[in-house]
């Protein structure tokens, strides 16, 4: 056990630029941490308990008899995760500098920025290739094997990545110019959408295996104009991303409509859904022209990723 008094971790909130859907099936991702922050403040305790003061649920139960609670489903999954380490109870603070209802990878976030300060307080390994293992199996028991890991490696490591599931690949690339991101007021959750694309695919197999395919290209040559710093051809290659996001039918007329009107912006380079789809975030790439009648949320590429801090006083 660490014998700091207190140790405090922050992640960086995400966003995905390019590989939506398809990084499942084995193609590239590239997503992008930013100056979004989840804070975690973990203050031991005496005895086994186990308390978390969160926006979403406040929480007091004994280690070895953690209870479920689905506000927490996250943060519970990590502390599941080093539960065999763990010689004492403890209390985790979690504060949020953004909403949990816009798709800013708030869920990555907290896993990372708790699996940061767990493997702090167990005095284990802290780097990043560790704590992205530890945290990607809290994610996929907390959502019954589902996730990629993209916007947890984007919290992790912080900056632009490219990331690849299987093999894992994860790259740190060069920044990006100005982003626009537009909330277009309800979201869909990632399971429920993907349970759709599944749905469809099942209809049409080999022409959904085409489309991640292509999917997997536009990402690899946006990877390159991204490198390039060919701000153009990152736009168009957003632009030709999104028909196949069309294509997989996760738009729907709210979100094309944003779409077209940030595309009609002479400032924005190139616009597509940010995630999953069917609700959610729309981004552009430069920045808006005018204002539109959605909700713009500031953005900035934060280029650290979780970070810890010990307190021994």
């Amino acid at each position: 056990m660490s014998a700091c008094s207190k140790i405090e971790t922050r992640a960086p909130g995400s966003i995905m630029l390019l590989g939506e859907h398809a990084v499942l099936f084995g193609e590239p991702a590239l997503a992008c941490a930013l100056q979004h922050w989840l804070e975690v403040e973990l203050t031991p305790l005496a005895g086994r308990w186990v308390e978390i003061d969160s926006a979403l649920a406040h929480y007091r139960a004994e280690l070895d008899q953690l209870r479920p609670e689905p506000a927490l489903s996250f943060v519970l999954a990590a502390i599941h995760s080093y539960r065999p380490q763990l010689q004492q109870g403890f209390r985790l603070r979690i504060r949020s500098g953004f909403s949990h209802r816009v798709g800013l990878g708030s869920s990555a976030a907290v896993t990372a920025a708790v699996t940061a300060a767990l493997a702090a307080f167990c005095a284990a390994d802290t780097s990043p290739a560790a704590l992205f293992d530890r945290a990607l199996s809290a994610v996929h028991a907390a959502q019954n094997g589902r996730g990629s890991g993209t916007d947890l490696a984007a919290s992790i490591y912080g900056g632009v990545i490219h990331y690849r599931r299987e093999p894992r690949q994860i790259e740190p690339l060069p920044g990006l110019p100005p982003l626009a991101l537009l909330y277009c007021g309800y979201k869909m959750k990632t399971p429920a959408v993907l349970a759709q694309v599944e749905a469809r695919a099942a209809a049409h197999p080999a022409l959904y295996a085409g489309l991640y395919r292509l999917m997997g290209q536009t990402c690899a040559a946006a990877r390159a104009a991204l490198v390039d710093a060919d701000w153009a051809r990152l736009g168009q290659l957003m632009n030709l991303y999104q028909g196949l996001m069309d294509a997989l039918g996760v738009n729907d007329a709210t979100l094309s409509e944003m779409i077209w009107r940030l595309r009609a912006q002479p400032t924005i380079l190139g616009a597509k859904i940010s995630g999953s789809g069917l609700g959610d975030c729309v981004l552009g790439l430069g920045e808006l022209s005018a204002p539109l009648p959605w909700e713009s949320i500031p953005v900035a590429v934060a280029p650290t990723g979780v970070e810890i801090k010990y307190d021994t006083h």
